[in-house]
């Protein structure tokens, strides 16, 4: 019983080492694009950051989107500065770009971008945990 609980408590506490580590691990609400948005869950994928569909919304509330589970945001390698370099996927048109990734506090801003940088959309997501 002692292990179990000392494993337990060795568990939380690596779950929270990984947050401190990284700013942007944690669950996301992104902002809405084509009248739907996500929780996304920001992970670590080996040295770099992942982002999960864990649930999505529309104007009619929650609903099991065909996307719930696939990759959002793709390996996002953080420059230690709360910037990140990777890619984007964006389920509406089933396209992957080119994506760079901010931090701050609770605020996330995220760009896809086209034709080397110069054409980006962009969003600002919120933290929810």
């Amino acid at each position: 019983m002692k292990r179990t609980i000392l494993a337990a408590v060795i568990g939380i506490m690596a779950a929270g080492t990984a947050m401190a580590a990284d700013p942007a691990v944690g669950v996301w609400k992104t902002q809405p694009d084509d009248g739907a948005y996500a929780h996304v869950k920001m992970s670590p994928c080996g040295a770099e950051v992942c982002g999960t569909i864990m649930r999505t919304f529309n104007g009619d509330g929650e609903y099991k989107s065909e996307n719930i589970g696939k990759q959002l945001v793709i390996g996002m390698a953080p420059d230690g500065k709360g910037n990140y370099a990777g890619k984007v996927w964006r389920p509406s048109n089933d396209k992957i770009y080119i994506g760079k990734m901010s931090v701050s506090g609770n605020n996330l801003k995220l760009s896809g971008c086209v034709a080397g940088g110069l054409l980006c959309s962009k969003q600002s997501w919120s933290r929810l945990q």
